[in-house]
Parts: structure tokens; sequence; C-alpha cells
């Protein structure tokens, strides 16, 4: 496997060029070298996978690397006959660092599949990079409502969920609980606007108050303000959206305010086992027994998910979290195409065919594709509660909507 990290100075490149052009032959005969894909072997099925592997956002990122790892394993890096090349790149959490990681994956190392991308935005900044050159993309993540409408493409695909999906069934849950009055908080980028979209769409109460906080580079981390102004607003309940180091950070706020008997608290993407074992460091028990919504948990009842999160378990000594289950997806989509054609990577009409089947065997269970290649599939409640050995983890609860399909399905043109 291959790592690549950001690269600071494009005269890097250059300065390489010029040796060699120095030391070999002319430049023109040189750079057709350096990028030829026939350097690659045409025995390799060539992989990339765009993530967070520093800043803030690095543990999502390397949740997943372990995952991909895990699934390689598990298929004995081998797909259609052929090995499978991977390579590692870190989008630095930056929608312009990922654009150019993608474009190193797709321009100089010629790979065949690009997966990954945790953030919206920076999906946003790279599907071009990919679509535009005719390879396939697999979001392990990122769900922005256009790429699975106006934007839709044949060759991108997703193991995850379009955003709105798992907030519309946070409405649903709370619709089912009864609760009449909503107090939301989310950060102001793509993810954080479809999140609250989401739950909007289905929550038959009233909003009383609505926050959306800085993200990015100097995202923010103090929420003592919005806090304050939610229990003023006298909510049922309040609905939060913050993922990576922005959750802890918020259910440590929440909890140190007393909030917990006060405003009831709901979330997506926010407390997962990522979050989980620092909260329950810290003694933040004020997250237990809040509820969230998602498609996935480590205790859903299948043979596939039994061994992945028993096998993630053994490997690195904890649970799964769902950026990991979809990353695990990812590689057994891909695999599905691959094995399909026999390992014939010009294939690419049957690798597609293959793959919209979704007949590869999921953490998540049987699930299908829609016309714009995002899952159709069920979404379940789930409280925060201690397992057997005092491990603070999620419950499924039960399905709260049944085999959905996302609503910008319909713009799709596909």
């Amino acid at each position: 496997m291959i790592r690549y990290r950001p690269v600071s100075e494009a005269s890097d490149l250059l300065s390489f060029g010029e040796y060699r052009m120095k030391k070999l032959l002319s430049g023109a005969l040189i750079s057709a070298a350096i990028f030829s894909p026939s350097l690659f072997s045409a025995d390799e099925v060539k992989i990339g996978f765009v993530t967070t592997l520093t800043t803030g956002g690095a543990s999502i990122g390397q949740d997943q690397e372990k995952a991909v790892n895990l699934a390689l394993k598990h298929i004995e890096s081998t797909m259609g006959g052929k090995q499978v090349k991977l390579i590692m790149a870190d989008d630095g959490f930056k929608p312009e660092v990922g654009k150019q990681a993608t474009d190193k994956l797709v321009k100089q190392d010629n790979v065949d599949f690009v997966a990954g991308y945790i953030w919206s935005h920076v999906l946003l900044a790279s599907r071009k990079s990919v679509l535009d050159a005719d390879k396939f993309l697999i979001t392990a993540n990122a769900g922005p409502s256009p790429v699975a409408g106006k934007l839709c493409h044949k060759n991108f695909f997703s193991t995850s969920w379009q955003n709105d999906q798992t907030p519309m069934a946070m409405g649903e849950t709370l619709n089912q609980q009864g609760v009449k009055s909503l107090y939301v908080m989310a950060p102001n980028y793509a993810a954080g606007k479809d999140m609250v979209a989401g739950v909007e769409r289905t929550f038959n109460g009233e909003i009383v108050g609505k926050d959306m906080t800085k993200w990015g580079k100097d995202a923010q981390l103090d929420f003592s303000a919005e806090l304050a102004k939610a229990k003023a607003s006298g909510a049922e309940g309040i609905f939060v959206f913050y993922p990576g180091k922005a959750g802890p950070a918020f259910i440590k706020q929440y909890q140190q305010a007393g909030l917990r008997d006060v405003l009831p608290l709901y979330t997506v993407f926010t407390v997962d086992s990522l979050s989980l074992p620092k909260l329950q460091a810290g003694g933040m028990e004020g997250v237990l027994g809040s509820v969230s919504t998602q498609h996935w948990g480590p205790d859903l009842d299948n043979e596939t998910n039994k061994r992945f999160v028993a096998d993630f378990r053994e490997e690195y000594g904890s649970y799964p979290s769902f950026y990991a289950a979809q990353a695990y997806d990812s590689i057994m989509l891909i695999k599905s195409g691959v094995d399909a054609v026999n390992g014939d990577l010009s294939d690419k009409d049957g690798i597609r065919a293959a793959m919209k089947k979704a007949s590869f065997d999921s953490v998540r269970g049987e699930f299908t594709y829609g016309n714009n290649n995002m899952p159709i599939q069920d979404f379940y409640s789930r409280t925060v509660v201690e397992d057997a050995d005092g491990n603070w983890t999620t419950r499924i609860d039960k399905v709260v909507l049944e085999d959905h399909q996302d609503v910008y399905a319909a713009e799709c043109s596909l």
C-alpha cells in the first residue's frame, strides 16, 4: 500500500524532471515515461482511496484505512484474478488538497477506481476529475444532494447514503417519540445544510431555534452561547450534527450545561464508535441514552457484519465506526464489479452493470441501488448503551425507514 500526503511545492516535480532529463533522455521522452500508464502492471487493479489522514479529521480517515486494509485481508488482496494495488491519499480536510490528491491518482497513477471521501465539499471539488477521466468514483461517506440528483453519473456509486436520509430517519424517530418542538444545530457547510434539511423534511413538530456554526479550518468548538439559547427556547429536544472532533466537544459542553434531563439529545453522525471511547474515558454520561439514527450498527445481525466487527475488534481493539463499515463495503463493491468481468478492466459496461446489482455481501445486509446509484436501504433508531464488557456502544432499537430512497433520485436523468 502507498500513502500520499499533500504536496506543498509543485516545483518539486519540476526539479525531479529536470534532474532526470539531464541524466537520461530528452524532456519530452522522460515525461512520457514517467506518466505512461504502461508502467503499471496489467495484472493489477489500482484503487485510490482519498480520506483524511492528518488534521482534526484524521481519526475518521484512519478508521476507514483500517477497514480498507481488513477488507483486502479478507479477499487476500485479489479481485478478478488480479492483485490489488491500494494508494491511500490524504485530503488534508480541504477541498483544494482533496482535488490535488484526486488529480494525482487519476492522471499520474492511472488508478481504475477512486473511493473514499468523508466530506461533501471535498467530494464536490474532486468528482469531475474522476468522472471526466472515465474512471469509477465510489463515495464511502459523503452524499451531498447534487450528486444524487442533477449531478448523478453512471460511474458514480455510493456505499453510504444521501446526506438527507439519516436525518430524515431522525425526524421520523422524533415523531414516533412524541417530540413536538426542537432546537437544531449543525456546521455551516454542504453536509450540515443537508442534515438540517433532512430532519426538517420529516419532523412534524416546530423548529424553535436553529444555529449554523462556523466550519472548516477555524471550526467553532465553543457552543456555550448556542446551548444557552437552546435551553431558553423551551424545546423538547435538541438535534445536532457534529462530525469529527466537534462531536466530543459538543457533548462535553452539553453535559457541563446540565442539559441531559432538560433537553434530550438527538444526533446524527456525532456519537459513534470513534467518539464513545473518548466520551466514556471523560465520564461524559450525558450521552448515555441519547438517540441517533443510522443505516448500520455494530450489532446488526448478519454473518458478514458479525465477521467484520469481530475481526476489526480483534485486529484493532475497538468497535468499527460507520465510516469504517462503509469503507469496507466500498472495497467489496469494487470487487463485485471486477470479479464479474474476470478482471477485464476495459469492460466498464460489465463492471458498472455488476456493481449496479449490489450483489455483494454488505455489512448492512441486503440493499439495492436506485437509478442514481445511491443505496435504497433501511434506517434504524439507535440508543447509546453500555455493553456486557462495560464499553459504551450503540444498540439498534427498530427500523424507522424501510427500503428508503433519497428524494433527489427524481432529479437524476439516469
